[in-house]
């Protein structure tokens, strides 16, 4: 670990907390013999600075100017004849608070030696103290813990003598024309590169992107130890660091805090990023360069990991990655997390109550206000992670430990910092209760809380499917050719009226011969009836008279077949638009529908929460997509009472731009919450639209709903649901 402190930031946190000032201390505790004091960078407003490393917990304390005076006139002994000193010899002014503050921290981070029987006692008191209870323990160490696999220091130094070709201006040049190279490429080929994307979107891609994922990281962290080992950084660990369960590897390059360029660290926090963008850079030219096969398989899934990996985590300033080590060292600021905290929780504290406390730290006004809008970015961040880690731990565990688990994480990641912050708000209220812009505040808050109980806007918004509500299909009776097509897409027929027709070709010929064995019987039964001599085959000859005319009208009929005719008036809409004479189409396929103009309706489909707040004969307007113009009015028809399991009409699917969330299974639409089918019917003739299918938006008049009631239903809802009741 590394911190970083300063004695004006002790005091203001001790003012800021409302912590009474420690005496005055007359005799002060030697510092401990085997602490280290590195020279470090120059900090931001010019003063210097110095870093105190304490080598038995691998521990760096960044020190500032007076901080450092204080120490290195330490043995003096007392707070008096130390701050007496610093005023004589130098151009700083130390009060006795400072020197105390000092002391506070040194003892409190055990940095200090103190003599004496009560030494061993002490000790004791603190271990004890700072030894957490058994759940806690259990809590701490379910939520975060590391295992050190590996002891990289050796191999580091050795690899370095091999691979310092990489440090060199040569291949950073070459690395940046692998990475042109590789964007130009991508650009030439990029319908095979989104389409290679898509391919890999399965059971068995997923399991190559995570085997990919675990090199690439393993590459990241031995970039971070090369860096560091380059500068002269000691690498004692490498290991899996497990947040909540999910393992992320780690370096401890803890010794950069002792590098005095500020530039040197930043070089080590990114060479992961670096690495893996190299590795992304060469990957991304060798896909475009090699044929197709294993390698350039392989050269995919680097290049597409290693860019996703890169900018989507660890650039994210948002959580202690790599993204958040590089801000705080550009912007020299160390702890930039817990000091954009503590200035977010003041800013928070002074909106609340105007108490008119001192910020704890000073800053320009803009560094002020940027930090701030940081630590809300932050807040929000996490608490969307949070949640969404707590909904994946309730999904993967089984029940009963899911709930478990999710309540921990609810616990621990949001609740006990809103509960820490309360805490200081009950040690304030003195001093709040007396502040007019508490009372104010609390209005507006129970102003805000009572808005959430007052009905709100009574509509409902979905997508839907306008068309006829009278619609036929007109089906191929069998597999075949067709000779031609009678009526354009869009046409008016009246009923009877033939559509297309199919070749029959063989159906005539086979028509033909019954007709000929149809006159052939015909002559051989009249014969029969008219000769005596024949008379005795005229049976015979009536029986194949017969199954001869039979096989006449079934050719006759079948020949009418391949003849289709409009069952009924209406508007013709062929199936495929591109339809033409010499098509080929399978037996029982639909070729065109027949739509009723007279009679309209749109299909929409809406949850459980919102049909219960409309009816039969609520109305509505439909909104067509891409048409402007007064919209289409509707109303409610007909609520289905079972919910929907398979979306019929992919157009209101939201991955083709509807409201319903869909699953794809076997080609088929899998709505992912239960919804509803709804039918409204026009009550007009959208003239505008005859003829046609259209999606629009369709937005119902409901029972108006309030913001509280929503999520009450909402959760009763979820718990119902997961309770299997």
């Amino acid at each position: 670990m590394a911190g970083a402190l300063s004695v004006s930031q002790v005091s203001a946190a001790q003012a800021s907390a409302g912590t009474a000032r420690l005496p005055e201390v007359s005799e002060l505790p030697a510092l401990r013999q085997e602490l280290a004091l590195h020279r470090g960078p120059r900090l931001r407003d010019g003063q210097p600075s110095w870093t105190l490393h304490d080598p038995v917990r691998n521990q760096f304390f960044q020190l500032d100017w007076l901080s450092f005076e204080i120490l290195a006139h330490w043995h003096l002994g007392s707070a008096e004849q130390i701050a007496a000193v610093i005023a004589d010899q130098a151009t700083l002014q130390a009060e006795p608070e400072d020197i105390t503050a000092l002391l506070e921290f040194l003892q409190r981070n055990e940095l200090v030696h103190q003599p004496g029987a009560n030494q061993s006692a002490e000790m004791a008191r603190r271990a004890n103290a700072s030894r957490p209870s058994a759940l806690s323990w259990l809590l701490h160490n379910y939520l975060f813990f590391r295992v050190p696999l590996l002891r990289p220091d050796a191999l580091l130094a050795w690899l370095l003598q091999r691979l310092g070709f990489i440090f060199g201006a040569g291949f950073a040049w070459a690395t940046a024309l692998a990475l042109l190279g590789g964007c130009a490429l991508v650009y030439r080929h990029w319908e095979l590169f989104r389409n290679s994307l898509v391919d890999t979107i399965s059971p068995s891609g997923l399991v190559n992107y995570a085997i990919t994922l675990v090199g690439v990281k393993l590459l990241h962290e031995f970039g971070h130890g090369l860096v560091a080992k380059r500068h002269g950084c000691r690498v004692p660990t490498m290991g899996l660091a497990f947040m909540v369960l999910w393992p992320m590897p780690y370096t401890d390059t803890n010794e950069a805090w002792k590098l005095a360029d500020r530039w040197q660290r930043l070089q080590i926090a990114s060479a992961g990023m670096a690495t893996e963008l190299i590795v992304a850079a060469w990957a991304t030219l060798a896909w475009g360069l090699l044929p197709d096969g294993d390698l350039r398989s392989a050269a995919f899934l680097l290049a597409t990991t290693t860019w996703v990996s890169t900018l989507l985590v660890n650039c994210s300033p948002f959580m202690r990655f790599d993204g958040y080590f590089v801000m705080s060292d550009f912007l020299e600021m160390p702890n930039l997390h817990a000091r954009a905290f503590a200035l977010a929780r003041w800013r928070l504290r002074e909106t609340l109550f105007n108490i008119g406390a001192e910020p704890p730290e000073q800053f320009p006004p803009w560094r002020a206000r940027g930090l701030q809008l940081f630590a809300y970015a932050v807040w929000g961040y996490r608490l969307v992670l949070f949640l969404g880690i707590a909904a994946l731990v309730y999904s993967f565990f089984i029940k009963l430990v899911g709930i478990l688990l999710f309540v921990v994480e609810i616990v621990w990641f949001v609740l006990m910092p809103i509960a820490s912050e309360v805490k200081v708000w009950r040690q304030l209220w003195p001093k709040i209760k007396r502040r007019r812009r508490t009372w104010l505040s609390a209005l507006v808050v129970l102003a805000a809380i009572g808005l959430t109980a007052v009905p709100m806007s009574g509509h409902i918004n979905a997508a839907g499917l306008l068309q006829t509500s009278q619609v036929q299909l007109i089906y191929a009776p069998s597999a075949g050719r067709i000779e031609q097509l009678m009526v354009a897409d869009g046409d008016l027929v009246q009923v009877g009226q033939r559509l297309l027709s199919f070749s029959a070709d063989q159906v005539e010929q086979q028509l033909q011969s019954a007709r000929s064995r149809v006159q052939r019987y015909s002559a051989e039964a009249d014969a029969g009836a008219m000769r005596s001599e024949l008379r005795a085959g005229l049976q015979v000859a009536k029986a194949q008279l017969s199954t001869a005319q039979a096989a006449r009208r079934g050719l006759e009929a079948r020949l009418q077949e391949l003849a289709p005719t409009a069952p009924a008036d209406g508007l013709l809409r062929w199936r495929d638009p591109d339809l033409r004479a010499g098509d080929w189409v399978a037996a029982r396929e639909p070729v065109a529908t027949l739509l009723s103009p007279r009679t309209w309706q749109v299909e929409a489909y809406l949850s459980e929460s919102e049909i219960a707040r409309i009816a039969p004969g609520s109305k509505a307007r439909f909104y067509p997509d891409g048409r402007f113009g007064d919209p289409l009015s509707l109303t409610v028809a007909s609520i289905s009472h079972d919910a929907t399991h398979v979306l019929p009409h992919s157009e209101l699917a939201g991955v083709m731009g509807g409201t319903v969330a869909v699953r794809e299974v076997e080609g088929r639409l899998i709505p992912e919450q239960a919804v509803y089918r709804v039918n409204l019917l026009a009550t007009m003739q959208p003239a505008a639209l005859a003829g046609q299918t259209w999606r629009g938006r369709v937005m119902v008049e409901a029972e108006p709903e309030s913001l509280a009631e929503r999520v009450a239903k909402a959760a009763l809802a979820l718990w119902w649901r997961e309770a299997g009741w």
